[in-house]
């Protein structure tokens, strides 16, 4: 008689089953990463995108479980829990203009999820993203090496992208660093993008590359503009793809995240955009880098309006109580 020997294989929640959440869950599933849980609270929906994922897997050669469901219990035990629940932005909207209505749906979602997962790394995705990951943070009484927002790596990659397409370069060449919240404040660091090595105030004039920075802050307006029902999906799902595998794999890959701050940069008590090791564990450490004055007093400027909008969403949530 053989003994079956018991594995386990790592779980991925990912709250929220909209454009972002089933492309991300589509993205796991086909990299071999991890068995998926898709949840959202519209019944039938997250059941039918999972069968649709399922569906595939013959032809996209895994045998990843996905499944779908409105029932956080069949969350329980994940190693990752992706929070992308809440209202996309339309034309006209800034990302804090979803503070309002995403503030509850996050926090409700992080509570819900912890209680059956209470050993996973949280990764929120959710905008306004620096104040909802304060928010999980808050809900969640996570260490805060175990939770984080999705910020950093999608604005670094749409940097990297504007500065390829203007050099006519091989994407893949191209790398660049986003400090900063999510949203108008970012602070593309020009002097950390380089091409092969190469700085790109080597290989373009000073307008330039101001009009790329300013595209790159603009890229997620951008997109909601041209495609009027929705914003972006693609890049963000891939983007929150590159943590999840830097975690499950233990990567400890150096990337640009949304964490809480405890006097790193001169911060203390926000989230906001920084350089992070990201292994198993979480967030390993934050980098501090040598930034100039002027990147220095943009950090805090991004810092100060996601503290103010902290206050604001922790009112509108005490009002609601």
């Amino acid at each position: 008689m053989f003994s079956p020997i018991p594995c386990h294989l790592p779980r991925v929640t990912i709250v929220g089953a909209g454009r972002v959440g089933s492309t991300l869950a589509q993205r796991i599933a086909e990299k071999n990463l991890a068995d998926v849980v898709l949840l959202d609270i519209v019944e039938g929906m997250p059941q039918g995108l999972a069968l649709d994922l399922m569906e595939a897997r013959g032809i996209e050669l895994h045998n990843r479980q996905i499944i779908g469901t409105n029932n956080y219990a069949d969350t329980a035990n994940s190693e990752i829990v992706v929070i992308t629940a809440g209202l996309p932005r339309k034309p006209g909207m800034s990302r804090d203009d979803l503070l309002k209505t995403n503030a509850k749906i996050v926090v409700d979602a992080a509570k819900n999820a912890i209680a059956h997962s209470p050993n996973a790394i949280f990764i929120i995705v959710t905008n306004p993203l620096d104040v909802m990951t304060y928010l999980a943070w808050q809900a969640t009484g996570l260490p805060r090496d175990r939770i984080m927002g999705m910020a950093g790596v999608l604005d670094s990659a749409r940097f990297e992208t504007f500065i390829a397409l203007e050099l006519g370069v091989l994407p893949a060449d191209v790398k660049a660093m986003v400090l900063g919240s999510h949203g108008d404040l970012m602070v593309p660091l020009s002097r950390y993008a380089t091409v092969n090595g190469i700085p790109i105030t080597e290989l373009l004039d000073a307008a330039t590359i101001e009009s790329l920075i300013a595209r790159t802050r603009n890229g997620g307006a951008e997109i909601v503009e041209l495609i009027q029902t929705g914003g972006a999906f693609f890049a963000p799902a891939s983007a929150t793809s590159m943590m999840v595998e830097s975690i499950l794999l233990n990567q400890s890959r150096l990337l640009p995240i949304a964490a809480y701050l405890d006097g790193e940069y001169g911060l203390k008590d926000v989230v906001i955009g920084v350089p992070c090791r990201l292994g198993c564990g979480g967030i390993e450490s934050i980098l501090e880098l040598s930034l100039s004055e002027s990147e220095v007093a943009a950090l805090h400027n991004s810092a100060k309006s996601v503290r103010k909008n902290i206050e604001r969403s922790q009112e509108i949530l005490a009002a609601k109580l």
